[in-house]
């Protein structure tokens, strides 16, 4: 199950109304995943990994970035109103209508996201790729291309048609090669353990994610990849995790962790 907590946020200033089913710590340590939506076809594959993640462990939110206001009041509540129902439905499609909503206000999609990303100290951003995009392929649009160049906050782009694939989930990782992240690969190996399976290797058909690492000289926790990297993301037939640089990405625990720490240790079921 997603593990949630209710809220929708007007824009980055605004008052946030916020009924939490978790304790205020406990959600500090979930990983926070925020997906952009704004209704499209595409963006259904980003709730579709959304969803993925939610159900390993993340705390899922959704985010919609309206690019300027209307100068009449009415048209403007009308406007807002409009947003958050748009929010409101991707949060029924999850199944979890209780999900935390942001409406944020920015003249650019990514830039809005980067500033949510900051300010809420997320983990990942989740994108769709371009409406233009075959199935099972993956083509970073516009706003995930942003936050690729330098952005402070892990990205995931979804495979197009991922929302019509039944039973989709993460049972097969492979990392990108090249000259790795240390971050990447940890992530990489966590995932593959969480799914009790090896790596894969990226040729492999089938594959469910690749995981791509941030190219060295990147600031820590941020990303950035070379050419080949994003050659790698615009050819890859799975979902695509690009991870920001010495930190790695755990789908169960926040926190920031830096590459090379020991990963929390686990219940036995």
């Amino acid at each position: 199950m997603l593990n949630v907590e209710r809220s929708i946020c007007h824009d980055a200033a605004a008052t946030v109304r916020r009924a939490s089913i978790l304790p205020r710590q406990e959600q500090d340590m979930q990983t926070h995943v925020i997906i952009s939506y704004d209704g499209t076809d595409n963006d259904h594959d980003a709730l579709a990994l959304g969803r993925i993640l939610g159900d390993a462990g993340a705390r899922v939110s959704l985010a919609y970035v309206r690019h300027s206001t209307e100068s009449d009041a009415a048209a403007e509540q009308a406007a807002q109103a409009q947003a958050q129902e748009l929010l409101d439905g991707g949060a029924q499609w999850l199944g979890h209508p209780e999900v935390q909503r942001h409406v944020i206000l920015s003249a650019s999609t990514g830039e809005g996201l980067w500033a949510l990303a900051e300010r809420e100290q997320a983990d990942l951003v989740v994108f769709g790729s371009d409406w233009h995009t075959a199935p099972g392929h993956v083509q970073p649009g516009q706003s995930a291309l942003r936050l690729m160049e330098g952005g402070p906050v892990s990205v995931a782009i979804a495979a197009a048609g991922l929302r019509d694939r039944a039973g989709a989930g993460l049972r097969s990782i492979a990392l990108a090669g090249g000259e790795v992240d240390d971050a990447a690969r940890e992530t990489a190996d966590r995932l593959a353990a969480r799914a009790g399976t090896a790596l894969a290797l990226p040729s492999q058909e089938g594959l469910d994610l690749l995981v791509v690492g941030s190219r060295p000289g990147t600031a820590q926790g941020h990303v950035s990849v070379t050419a080949a990297s994003e050659y790698v993301v615009e050819t890859a037939t799975a979902s695509v995790l690009i991870v920001a640089r010495g930190v790695i990405f755990d789908v169960e625990q926040s926190g920031r962790e830096a590459a090379g720490a020991q990963a929390p240790e686990r219940a036995h079921q």
